[in-house]
């Protein structure tokens, strides 16, 4: 939020130098962005008066003819958009000749045949604002001729507030300036109230009900669409430039000056935080307005800019008093060939207003609506449509419940001041609106939480300079906060309020108590555990991903994975929808982004959400060459070197690791249907690693040596037991099993370890032979066999274990190569 110094100074007339409020607004939980410097403008601007503005034949030129008052009349040639067509009277900033802005010296100059003394200027030109679409325009009467521009817009600084989403009350000058009266303890002078109203008002409001129910989510009500609706009428407005103070507070506030009732309505939202909408009268039909939600879904509604919109049945809209329905998408087309938007609607409640109804430049009876709208059902339906205004900016992080009404009055106020509107003594207000509770709290528990010693007393007086309402008896408070801090509703806020405000440099430096519990025990173990996955993974050459848990049923079908069945009820964007049902389709998303043939190994561990529940898992990617061909033939990218990958980190965490070959249906739907397998860690299937589907592979354009594993955490466990290492020597043995191609060597070796009892140490392949004379569709796998016991071994010992080991392959069906 930018705000400008001077502003606050008003407010808070004892205010520290601007540099000192840096560390200040820190202290207070509001960290500035920034302190920007803006410069009066140059000498040589002056303030001159329009007599005559006459468009430049053949040209998109117009000739002003100014009164720069001890200059004489002057002529200029403006390009303006808005030089055309003048009052007289308006008044424009004159950059006499001789002046220098940045690198150019303006002079007097020939112009499609005008004498063009100087250039007026845009507030881009003169550096003191961002708007360059036109010249900056002033209301006539505003300063003598000839007067330097620089006596009335002073130089200021420009503070860049950073403010949280919960303090929504410190979104305006008035609550800035709140703050910081309480924390430094200063006087704050308050703005103008604005004429009280008397009596009603002429304006007829109706509200929807309370607890509407949505159309999409039976189960999901609206605590209220609007629960405060305040109205006024002011009649006779001059509308033209506003005052010159208060566009001056508007551009340095980063908001573009347009006309004096749409600024009014933008000041009065700076200064209170109560965003307004005003209407032109003319189109508020017999004086009635009706907030009420859309009635069918697909209705248009246009913006003041011509921006047409789609609402719903859950989008609450400003309608006038003949409640004319606006026609949906398919009846318009029907009718007209073309849609066309009602003229029945004033607004999208809350965020922008309509283009009927909007003011104009002929617009002299104003009715000012100021309301109190539910701050969550603006922010769904802003985020929907994409319209993030500065009203919403503030209604969804919580406005002032009770301040609709002191808005109106003072927007009513300044049309009258500057404007010469007459003002009608009575005013509009429907509902009853919601305000923050009683709040119980014990100074105690307030100096346990903090572990700070701050005395009752002065809690007491810290949450008086908040504005809260505090009865005490005796260390018992009950706090009832302002209405402008709809944040504080439990003890905690309290809490958290005195200590920002008692100074959070004063928490005591202590060493932390060490308190061991039963239940704490091992509670670290998880988080240690990933830890050490994480740490071996890198050491193997993976690299982490943090991807999104959001997915869409598009990306899913690609991936071939389940489609997501928790979908989210506001989705940021169309292709994140739900919440995913397996990793590696993020996983493959982050290796697209590397080039094709560069080596990529990635890994990443998060949470899935299938039909089966809530669960976190490991999923590693490994495309693209990771040993030179020279080197190793074959085997370069290939499905081995995965393995061995996944190997090396099963022997890092101490695990006995097994990969059994999976064929048919138990091929998950992601992997290649003859490189797939199951991943048995200490015994317990855990998931599935393989190649890439090709098809799959090819959507995402991804080559085809890319290689998948997915395996649920945490990662099972084995008992431990300690024993002492065997000094006696090995006894090898080899041994050739014939079987069936379709017998994987996963199957032998589960098949020799099963039998071979507690001798054998290791089973590792060494050979694998097809042809002659291996019987057609069969082959030979031979395997070293290495037994070891606490002393040497005989063949006594060995030979019987290989005899059980022969038989128990011939009770398979397979046979034994004898050579």
């Amino acid at each position: 939020m930018k705000l400008p110094y001077s502003w606050l100074q008003e407010l808070v007339p004892q205010l520290p130098p601007v540099h000192d409020l840096e560390p200040i607004l820190a202290n207070m939980g509001l960290p500035l962005e920034g302190i920007e410097e803006v410069p009066a403008p140059p000498e040589g601007v002056l303030l001159a008066a329009v007599t005559a503005a006459e468009p430049i034949e053949g040209t998109q030129l117009t000739k002003l003819t100014l009164d720069v008052g001890p200059h004489g009349t002057k002529t200029i040639a403006s390009g303006a958009p808005n030089a055309a067509h003048l009052p007289a009277g308006t008044m424009v900033a004159l950059v006499t000749p001789g002046t220098r802005l940045g690198d150019v010296e303006y002079g007097i100059r020939s112009m499609q045949g005008v004498e063009s003394w100087g250039m007026a200027a845009s507030a881009k030109e003169l550096g003191i604002g961002e708007t360059s679409a036109g010249l900056m325009l002033f209301a006539a009467g505003t300063a003598k001729p000839g007067t330097p521009m620089r006596d009335l817009w002073a130089a200021d600084h420009v503070l860049d507030v950073e403010v949280t989403p919960n303090r929504g009350d410190v979104l305006s000058a008035l609550g800035l300036a709140r703050d910081l009266a309480a924390f430094l303890k200063l006087q704050l002078v308050e703005p103008e109230a604005g004429p009280q109203p008397s009596g009603e008002g002429e304006i007829r409001v109706s509200l929807p009900p309370r607890g509407v129910t949505l159309e999409r989510d039976p189960s999901q009500k609206i605590r209220f669409g609007c629960d405060y609706f305040a109205a006024r009428t002011v009649n006779g407005v001059q509308n033209g430039p506003s005052p010159l103070w208060m566009q001056r507070r508007l551009t340095l506030s980063g908001m573009r000056p347009i006309d004096l009732i749409v600024d009014t309505s933008n000041y009065v939202m700076l200064e209170l935080g109560q965003p307004t909408a005003l209407y032109d009268r003319r189109d508020v039909t017999d004086d009635q307005i009706l907030v009420a939600f859309g009635l069918r879904q697909g209705e248009i509604v246009r913006d003041l800019l011509g921006n047409e919109h789609t609402v719903g049945p859950e989008d609450l809209l400003i309608l006038d008093g003949r409640e004319v329905r606006i026609p949906t998408v398919a009846e318009a087309f029907a009718t007209a060939g073309q849609p066309k938007p009602g003229q029945g609607v004033l607004g999208i409640a809350g965020i922008v207003g309509g283009e009927h109804g909007h003011v104009r430049a002929d617009t002299s009876d104003v009715v000012i609506e100021s309301a109190h709208f539910d701050p969550v059902l603006l922010r769904r339906t802003s985020t929907r449509l994409g319209l993030k205004t500065d009203a919403v900016y503030r209604y969804e992080r919580g406005v002032d419940p009770l301040l609709a009404p002191r808005g109106a009055n003072r927007v009513a106020g300044l049309l009258a001041q500057s404007g010469g509107g007459q003002p009608d003594p009575g005013a509009t207000l429907v509902g009853q609106p919601e305000v923050p509770g009683p709040i119980e709290v014990t100074g105690d528990q307030i100096r346990a939480l903090l572990g700070m010693e701050i005395s009752t007393d002065e809690m007491v007086d810290i949450l008086h300079r908040l504005g809260c309402r505090v009865e005490r008896e005796g260390d018992r408070l009950t706090v009832t906060p302002p209405s402008w801090r709809v944040d504080m509703s439990i003890w905690q806020d309290v809490a958290e309020e005195v200590a920002r405000l008692h100074g959070y440099a004063h928490l005591p430096e202590t060493l932390p108590t060490l308190r061991v519990h039963t239940s704490n025990l091992g509670a670290e173990q998880a988080s240690q555990e990933r830890a050490t996955l994480r740490r071996t993974l890198s050491g193997l050459g993976f690299q982490e991903v943090v991807t999104y848990t959001f997915t869409s049923d598009e990306e899913a079908g690609k991936a071939r994975s389940e489609r997501p069945g928790v979908r989210l009820r506001n989705p940021l964007t169309a292709d994140r929808t739900g919440m995913r049902t397996a990793l590696y389709p993020s996983l493959l998303k982050a290796a697209q982004v590397h080039p094709k043939g560069e080596r990529v190994l990635l890994f990443e561990i998060g949470r899935i959400f299938p039909a089966s529940g809530e669960e976190e898992r490991l999923g590693l990617l490994m495309r693209g060459p990771l040993a030179p061909q020279t080197h190793a033939p074959g085997v370069a990218g290939s499905f081995g070197v995965f393995k061995g990958l996944v190997g090396a980190l099963a022997a890092s965490l101490g695990a006995e690791l097994d990969i059994r070959q999976v064929r048919g249906d138990a091929v998950p739907p992601a992997l290649h249907p003859g490189i797939a397998g199951e991943v048995v860690w200490n015994g317990q299937g855990i998931g599935w690693l393989g190649a890439l589907h090709p098809e799959i592979a090819q959507e995402f354009g991804l080559k085809g040596d890319t290689f998948l594993l997915e395996v649920a955490l945490p990662l099972p466990g084995r008992p431990w037991a300690f024993r002492d290492p065997s000094r006696a020597p090995a006894a090898w043995r080899d041994l050739a099993v014939i079987a069936p191609d379709a017998v994987s060597y996963g199957d032998i070796a589960a098949l020799l370890r099963r039998e071979a009892g507690d001798l054998l140490e290791s089973v590792e392949p060494f050979d694998v032979y097809v042809g002659a004379p291996i019987p057609e569709g069969q082959r030979s796998v031979a395997v070293r066999l290495v037994f070891r016991g606490q002393k040497t071994l005989t063949d006594a010992e060995v030979d019987p274990v290989m005899d059980r080991l022969i038989q128990a392959v011939r009770a398979q069906g397979w046979s034994i190569r004898e050579k």
